[in-house]
């Protein structure tokens, strides 16, 4: 049984910087957990990288070096993340840097999750190919997403994800692409925006053809 698009964890890390390889660091996690499109869970957390973050991530992010002083190790963490998202799918925002911190303060530890990662940026430019950018926040404000005001925070994005996430699989239904599940979802997200009618076409035939 394919697992349905709207039963996933959706998350997004703040860190000290760009690249895991250039030895950046995660310094927080925040996750919402989707189940049959309803929240049921969410997840967040500070965490310390060890070492000093620049003047600019402690500006852009709202994350103080003080805030990280006290927050418990980046290895604690993950590992407390691991159990929220157990066998979850995962989605993010410009997934492939979410990924590879993940993949980053995962690998020392040992831990391999066992569900696949989606990007909702990609489906986006699919989707919404008249969006003025595909951003998350100018993705927020062109689909009149309610949200509080607060970006660059770890848990407020993901939750706006979340929400977001959840509409493209409304827009996705109107188009008659009922209850997609995860890997059609992946399968967007890799279609060229010139194919996309055509892939939803079929998937909705496919749908309408079901006893």
């Amino acid at each position: 049984m394919p697992l349905s698009a709207n039963s996933v964890v959706v998350l997004d890390f703040e860190t000290t910087g760009l690249s895991p390889n250039m030895g950046d660091r995660a310094i927080e996690i925040g996750a919402v957990k989707l189940v049959d499109g309803e929240v049921v869970d969410t997840f967040q957390q500070l965490m310390n990288p060890g070492f000093r973050v620049s003047t600019f991530i402690e500006g852009y992010t709202g994350i103080s070096n003080q805030m990280l002083r006290s927050a418990p190790s980046c290895a604690e963490v993950m590992q407390q993340f691991a159990t929220f998202v157990g066998a979850s799918n995962l989605v993010a925002h410009n997934a492939s840097f979410d990924k590879r911190f993940l993949d980053a303060e995962y690998a020392p530890l040992g831990i391999e999750y066992q569900g696949q990662f989606a990007c909702s940026m990609l489906i986006a430019r699919r989707l919404y190919q008249d969006a003025p950018t595909h951003k998350l926040g100018d993705l927020v404000r062109y689909k009149n997403i309610e949200h509080d005001g607060v970006f660059h925070r770890a848990l407020a994005d993901s939750e706006m994800t979340a929400k977001l996430w959840l509409l493209m699989l409304q827009d996705l239904q109107g188009k008659g692409v009922i209850e997609p599940d995860f890997s059609f979802m992946k399968k967007v997200s890799k279609t060229s925006k010139s194919a996309l009618n055509a892939l939803i076409r079929k998937q909705s035939m496919v749908i309408s053809s079901r006893p």
